[in-house]
């Protein structure tokens, strides 16, 4: 697996999720229960500038919030490139921890496509987890998400069938229902 084309993809993913945002009330809320849309944006604004310091030791800066859209869609750009140009370094620290770059990357990627779905399913559009990328990101999601995540960062798994199509699987594990009530 390659974590720059996987944080790629899910980046695209979650754009074209964002770009359903239109007029909707950012107010709405989301899968994510202890955020509505507008703070669920500032996290995957947040999530980005993370992954670009990590990449380059650096910020992105912030941008004016008139434009929500197009703030991500920036933000977007500048990891992309940062991916590309190459990181920094091999490792990098997240907290106190050391982490392969690439690592950081995949779990990255995870956490943007996952939060796209989120974003969709409270503009009340929802749009499926391409069947590929939710395989590749559930791979790494069992391998980083911890029983001590439950709770503070991801829910409880939620049961679903063996043979579940793999979007429906990977939002499962982290205990997301592949449907959302808005």
């Amino acid at each position: 697996m390659n974590s720059g084309e996987l944080l790629e993809r899910s980046l695209a993913y979650t754009l074209g999720s964002v770009a359903e945002i239109g007029s909707v009330n950012l107010g709405r809320g989301t899968p994510c229960a202890e955020w509505d849309l507008g703070e669920l944006l500032t996290h995957i604004d947040d999530s980005l500038d993370a992954l670009y310091e990590g990449l380059t030791g650096g910020r992105i800066g912030l941008f004016p919030r008139a434009d929500r859209v197009c703030g991500l869609r920036t933000r977007a750009c500048a990891v992309l490139g940062a991916w590309t140009a190459g990181p920094a370094e091999e490792r990098v620290l997240v907290g106190e921890r050391p982490l392969d770059v690439r690592v950081m990357g995949a779990v990255g990627a995870v956490e943007i496509a996952v939060h796209g779905w989120d974003v969709a399913q409270a503009c009340g559009r929802p749009r499926p987890v391409p069947a590929s990328l939710a395989a590749e990101l559930l791979s790494v999601a069992r391998l980083v998400v911890a029983e001590e995540d439950r709770g503070v960062r991801f829910g409880a798994p939620v049961d679903v069938a063996p043979r579940a199509r793999a979007d429906v699987r990977l939002l499962a594990f982290l205990g997301r229902r592949d449907s959302f009530p808005g």
